[in-house]
This record gives structure tokens, sequence and C-alpha cells, in this order.
């Protein structure tokens, strides 16, 4: 080939290499411009889990929760932010083992299910600040052996090598049920590897099969975010045989999601919610659907959002 011919070739075979890196950038940048997809559609979609009371649920067409009106107040102030006249804010449901995916694909354009801002979970999606600070509890049986209740009470001596027996005596060749991916597992394989206790860990999908599990006595115990498993043991039938310890083992803050990488979002989704912490208006929307803050609660209020200028 002549000096031309080879130019064409590089040329060609650049031009290839440019659109394969184009390729692999496009859903990173198609991700970062959901408020001018916003802007350009005059919508936006907002993702929930229907059965997440007192967070999100869904009742006919009537969607609700803490969460839900969080985020309602948010697309409200986006609105404005934008300089939109109207904005029509459609809301999807989305199953728990299915919102990763929709956040990442763009389907939805912010997650109203808060969820830990785990660091696997950062890998593939955004957080908001955080909205509220999860506590780590669990179900039982009200028939459980008084050795796992004591346990599980923190009424054993947290020192020394009776501890550690008893401690191990009480969790031994039992059957514990977390949510998969969820912190509950972490937690529990974590406590269960320290602590070098032999036991059994069965990984659900769901909240409803991790509290049916422990109904049907195939697990002994369901660790999950306690004021879900309230909500669960509540609207399930037969909960009566079932308890929700007053224990509280982690407290783990959560938040609203989104994509990755598209910080102009995240920018005033973060700014709208903190308004509405330093305001008074989200600690309003709390006692609507949570009751009333205790002293923590009120404490993170003044932590979690961003100082304000002024």
């Amino acid at each position: 080939m002549n000096g031309e011919q080879d130019m064409k070739v590089i040329s060609v075979r650049f031009a290839s290499l440019l659109f394969a890196c184009l390729a692999v950038l496009l859903p990173a940048w198609a991700n970062a411009d959901t408020l001018e997809r916003v802007r350009a559609s005059n919508s936006i979609n907002l993702g929930f889990m229907p059965d997440a009371a007192p967070f999100s649920s869904q009742q006919g067409q009537q969607v609700d929760g803490y969460s839900v009106e969080l985020c309602r107040q948010v697309a409200g102030k986006l609105k404005t932010a934008l300089g939109l006249s109207e904005l029509q804010v459609r809301f999807q449901p989305v199953s728990y083992g299915k919102w990763l995916d929709a956040v990442k694909s763009g389907q939805v354009d912010l997650f109203c299910t808060p969820s830990p801002a785990t660091a696997k979970l950062r890998q593939d999606v955004s957080f908001s600040v955080p909205i509220y600070t999860g506590g780590l509890g669990v179900l039982v049986s009200s028939e459980a052996p008084a050795s796992l209740l004591a346990v599980l009470n923190g009424e054993v001596a947290h020192t020394g090598p009776t501890w550690r027996a008893t401690y191990n005596r009480g969790l031994a060749n039992h059957t514990f049920a977390v949510v998969k991916g969820g912190v509950s597992e972490a937690w529990v394989l974590d406590k269960l590897r320290l602590l070098g206790v032999i036991a059994s860990v069965k990984s659900v999908a769901t909240y409803e099969e991790g509290v049916q599990l422990v109904a049907d006595g195939e697990a002994d115990a369901f660790f999950s975010e306690r004021m879900l498993l309230k909500q669960y043991l509540q609207k399930m039938p037969g909960g009566e045989r079932l308890t929700v310890l007053e224990r509280i083992f982690d407290f783990v803050p959560v938040s609203l999601a989104m994509a990755r990488g598209d910080e102009d979002l995240r920018l005033q989704v973060d700014v709208a919610l903190s308004e509405l912490y330093h305001s008074g208006e989200l600690a309003q929307i709390y006692r609507k659907y949570l009751g009333e803050p205790g002293e923590m609660a009120s404490t993170l209020f003044k932590v979690y959002p961003l100082p304000m200028d002024h």
C-alpha cells in the first residue's frame, strides 16, 4: 500500500476505535442528562416499592408514604428550579429485585423507597442525603427457644468466656433469614463469622418471604429494617404468633437513589431535601407517617442536610 492508502486504513481504524469508545460511554452520558429530559418532557418518573409501608405503598391508584411524600416535594422544587409551568409526576411501581436495574437503565429518574448507600450499591447508582435512619431489628416466633431470645434480647453478659459460650449456644444450629444483598445479610454473616457460630442463613428475595419463613417454622428469626418488620407483621394473617423484639442491633442511614454520575440531578435533589430539613417540613412529614421523632432522629435532622448559603 502507498502512503495515502495507509492513512485511509489508519483513519478507518481510528474511527472504529472512537465509535467503540463512544458506545462504552453512551450509557453514562444517557444517565447524565436527567434534568434535560425532565425539562423537555415536562414529566418525571418516580419509582417506588408498592409494599414498603410506611415509606411507600399503593392502594388502587393512590401512592402514599413518607418517602413518596418527600419525592413529591422534591418534584415540586425541581419544577421551580427548572422554570417549568407544569410538571407531570409519574409513579412507577418497582419490585424489590428490579429497582436497581430500573434506576441504572433510566426507567425511573428517582427511586423513592429509601435504600442504604452501601459501597456495593454505589458502584451502580448514586444516593441523596439520608432521609431516615433505619434500625436493624429481628422478628421471631412467640414460641422461640428461651436461649435464643435471651441472646437476641442482649440479656447475656458481654464479657468473658462464659458470655461467648452462652452466645454460641443460643445462636448455634438455628436458621436465620435475611434479605438477599441487603445490609442485614452482611451484618448477620459477619457476626456469625466473628463469633464462630455454626448456623444456617437463608437469603430471601422479599420481606414477605422472610416473615413467612418464620411463620412456617422454616426460620427461627428474620433480620431486617425494624419498622418494615412491624408493618408486615400487622397485615399478615396469623401475625399474633410472631413478634418483633424491641432491640435495635445496628443503625443504617437510608437515601433516595438515582442514576450514577448525574451530579446535576443529585445536587438538585439534595438541595430540595436540605430545604425541607431546614424549614421543618420534613419533620412534619416524618410525624405524619412515622410518629414523633426521637432525640436521635431530631439530632440527625440537623446533621443530614447540606448547609445552605445565607
